[in-house]
């Protein structure tokens, strides 16, 4: 099967099937910057709405270069991996002291937070550059059709995809091809239970004829999984809360949470009155209000598992003044980026 008439498949297959999608109907490299970032690590559906608020509140790079980090956290709040939002507001910054969007992929993989992946995408989408942009589903879609067995997550292995991405892509028709083959990898050749009955390539793809669609592509890294244990102080007044910001480089960086104390197992109420971190709280707080603790909230992240209890404090008088903790009204929380958790046992407490 010649080269170009695997592209013509896919080309065709793209016309018919592709998404109607904000960020495709542009050639503006912000925006399709702020897309492609977005979608790394997020569904297409969730992705969405958050390109439309984000573009809506940053329409331009300056304005996201000029805009405080809370503000750039805040409007993430919810999408997670937060590294993805610092890097973002960096790379604007850097974006505007060059005077310009940078317009090469060379130029544009030197931004913060910028791969190959991403670097290819907006050089081809905004500028027409041929370069394969190769994702997940493109490691996907060409593992399968060519059988290709070395480990994507493997230096090897991706150089092997990519080399077979670039040499299938036509020069003329860079930003098409690449969408049409992300495009496929999402809706036809899929991770799970792909329709080859009606794959366009079917009759030629390698792993099908061979019976090896599901065990393509090989995988070779996994992600040890971690537990965490967090118990929550919710301290309040019923006017304002306490609120601390994390500022180690840990999950959540820069976002805001409930005072908090981590243990290297789960604790009950009876052990949590014998930390020196909780007497450390029952003394400095004015007279207070115990009303109980609210336990087996999991949340899962790409490589720990949290396990988190919330025990509510409601403080009779003004919050104390701490150190590293800040006293925010209940009417300007929104102002403040919470990790999904917090924000999860926020809107519980509100439905009440």
């Amino acid at each position: 099967m010649k080269m170009d008439e695997i592209c013509r498949r896919l080309l065709a297959w793209y016309d018919r099937n592709k998404r109607d999608l904000p960020w495709r109907s542009t050639s503006e490299p912000y925006a399709i910057w702020i897309s492609e970032i977005i979608l790394q690590q997020t569904r297409v559906a969730q992705g969405y709405d958050y390109f439309v608020r984000f573009i809506e509140r940053f329409p331009t790079v300056e304005a996201l270069a000029t805009a405080s980090e809370d503000e750039v956290m805040r409007a993430w709040q919810g999408l997670g991996y937060y590294s993805r939002a610092r890097n973002l507001h960096a790379a604007a910054k850097q974006i505007v002291a060059l005077g310009a969007f940078p317009n090469t992929y060379d130029q544009i993989r030197q931004l913060k937070g910028v791969g190959d992946y991403t670097a290819a995408a907006i050089a081809s989408f905004a500028f027409g550059e041929a370069k394969a942009a190769v994702d997940g589903n493109v490691c996907r879609v060409w593992s399968r059709v060519y059988g290709i067995d070395q480990p994507i997550d493997s230096v090897h292995g991706k150089r092997v995809i990519t080399e077979v991405a670039q040499t299938l892509l036509p020069d003329e028709y860079a930003a098409k091809y690449n969408q049409a083959a992300m495009e496929f990898g999402a809706l036809q050749c899929t991770p799970h239970s792909p329709n080859c009955a009606e794959c366009p390539l079917a009759d030629k793809c390698v792993a099908l004829a061979e019976g090896r669609v599901e065990a393509l592509p090989v995988k070779t890294h996994k992600v040890k999984v971690t537990p965490r244990y967090l118990t929550y102080l919710y301290i309040h007044n019923g006017d304002a809360l306490l609120l601390h910001k994390r500022t180690a480089n840990d999950i959540w960086r820069n976002l805001y949470e409930f005072p908090l104390i981590e243990t290297d197992t789960p604790i009950d109420s009876d052990s949590l009155f014998l930390l020196p971190e909780f007497v450390d709280w029952h003394e400095n707080l004015p007279e207070y209000l115990y009303k109980g603790g609210v336990g087996g909230v999991k949340h899962v992240l790409s490589h720990r598992v949290l396990y988190a209890t919330f025990h509510e404090l409601v403080v009779q008088g003004d919050l104390p003044k701490c150190d590293d903790y800040v006293a925010v009204a209940f009417a300007d929380l929104d102002r403040y980026a919470l990790p999904r958790l917090i924000e999860r046992y926020m809107e519980k407490e509100k439905s009440r």
